[in-house]
């Protein structure tokens, strides 16, 4: 264990018997490449001589390793690095809400110089919590529908980062699983009710159900104990599938074992659930979306106010097939959908 994670183990216990702060093991027990790393002396110059930043993160539920590894790349290559000119506050629920924004205000009481916020979970309680520390947000699904930001172009205030078209991608998945089982009649979608993003991506779902002459049904979890039954109450359900949201990422083995119980073909909005052992995946590349989070940072911490820099979308997207689960549950996949894949895993 390098000093650096030991000594971060003993500052996290200690603010959590002081404000009941609950920090996730998960970035503790990251690897030590995620809190440092050699940085060009290049780009070392950018950065103000003997000034140290303190960045915060948020989040709704411990995030995928390659995520966290890809904000790190990211940051590193604009010459920031852990225990040089950066220390991290990481602040992370179970994947629930609730404590979100008593972690928001302790970031703020802290005098972070930017928030990195993830979803729009961990977005709406920075926003909440301050309107003069910079947020960036990264991962978050109709910023404008629901109130983050007025607009894409100038988003204003002090929050910007990156987007992602909600009602489009749970769309396009509901259309990509009628592809996959051209018979499907009926599906059910896994909910979040509390999220602030579950209605927009229900609504996208349900316009493209009712195009492909498909019945959705919604049913509603709110947390990792409620997969299971969920699934197991289901009646005459031909697919599989759920709003993207931190509570399902965090959990994602007990979900992709549950969907493995029911037997059913589902699709997953990245490809961490197919790495896992779900069928298949459509959306974008995360990994990528967390590094141009750090572009953001990079600029507002030289100087750019964060309401002047317009939120980006993603271009490029991602289908991934998992051909051993396909054999599991005695599915044989289209080949028009094996040709569009990026990437069968075997």
């Amino acid at each position: 264990m390098s000093a650096f994670v030991y000594g971060l183990r003993l500052r996290h216990a200690a603010m959590a018997a002081r404000v009941g702060v609950f920090v996730v093991l998960a970035f503790l027990s990251a690897p030590s490449s995620f809190v440092s790393g050699p940085v060009g002396d290049a780009h070392a110059q950018q950065q103000p001589a003997g000034k140290v930043y303190r960045i915060g993160f948020l989040s709704q539920g411990a995030p995928p390793k390659a995520y966290l590894e890809a904000l790190q790349q990211g940051l590193r290559e604009r010459g920031y690095a852990e225990g040089r000119n950066l220390v991290w506050e990481f602040r992370s629920t179970d994947g629930s809400l609730d404590r979100l924004p008593q972690f928001a205000e302790d970031l703020v009481r802290l005098k972070v110089d930017v928030i990195l916020a993830r979803a729009s979970s961990g977005a709406m309680a920075a926003k909440r919590a301050t309107t003069s520390i910079p947020i960036v947000f990264f991962a978050v699904y109709a910023p404008v529908e629901i109130g983050l930001v007025p607009n894409l172009g100038h988003p204003g205030g002090n929050i910007t980062g990156v987007a992602v078209n909600a009602s489009d991608m749970a769309g396009k998945r509901v259309q990509l699983l009628k592809e996959l089982v051209p018979t499907l009649k009926r599906v059910a979608i896994l909910s979040h009710p509390s999220h602030p993003t579950n209605a927009v991506q229900l609504q996208g779902a349900e316009a493209a159900a009712r195009t492909l002459g498909v019945q959705l049904e919604a049913v509603p979890v709110r947390g990792a104990d409620d997969f299971a039954p969920a699934l197991n109450a289901l009646r005459g359900i031909e697919g599989v599938l759920h709003a993207d949201t931190p509570l399902f990422v965090t959990h994602r083995a007990r979900l992709v074992d549950a969907v493995a119980g029911s037997r059913l073909p589902a699709i997953y909005p990245a490809r961490v659930y197919v790495e896992a052992g779900g069928l298949m995946s459509y959306g974008p590349n995360l990994p990528d979306l967390w590094s141009r989070a750090a572009a953001y940072v990079d600029k507002i911490l030289k100087g750019a106010k964060p309401g002047d820099l317009p939120v980006e979308q993603p271009t490029t997207f991602e289908l991934v097939i998992n051909n051993r689960t396909a054999k599991a549950i005695g599915l044989t996949i289209p080949p028009l959908l094996v040709l569009r894949a990026d990437q069968i895993l075997e």
